[in-house]
């Protein structure tokens, strides 16, 4: 009973992968991530994943900030900002969230503040989107975990 279960989630698991893929979500970086993960850290990509969540929530805010302040616009520190949302997002695997902010850096580049204003939206739509689908998939990773019967040392 155990094991059918387990089967079913890693299926799942394997189908919400395979569409994260499929639809340019995500991209190979995330597969080196999670081999990453063994035994001794079985939390290890969830780990990096919610790391990168708190850190984008900080850029994000920042990034609105900035682009609400009508008197002054650091177009400069906004590019900073979205160097640093791409890097963390390649090292992650989340191809689309990095394509958004190429293409956000590149009206920043402009000082087009109408263009900026239209790939925060975007980015914050790709990153939630993003946030979802991988705590589904942690979610089915936890489940499978616990049909198994693993225990991990502490």
């Amino acid at each position: 009973m155990l094991g059918l279960a387990a089967d079913r989630l890693r299926a799942d698991m394997n189908r919400l992968l395979a569409f994260l893929f499929h639809q340019g979500i995500l991209d190979e970086q995330f597969l080196q991530l999670q081999q990453l993960q063994d035994e001794s850290s079985p939390n290890f990509v969830s780990e990096v994943v919610n790391i990168y969540f708190h850190e984008s929530e900080k850029l994000l805010r920042n990034l609105r900030s900035l682009l609400m302040d009508r008197e002054f616009l650091d177009y400069r520190k906004m590019g900073n900002h979205l160097n640093q949302f791409m890097g963390s997002s390649s090292s992650i695997g989340a191809k689309r969230v990095r394509n958004v902010c190429v293409a956000f850096r590149a009206a920043s580049e402009h000082n087009n503040r109408a263009g900026c204003l239209t790939a925060l939206e975007l980015l914050e739509h790709e990153y939630c989107f993003l946030k979802n689908k991988l705590h589904e998939l942690f979610q089915i990773q936890q489940q499978r975990v616990l049909a198994t019967g693993v225990r991990y040392p502490m």
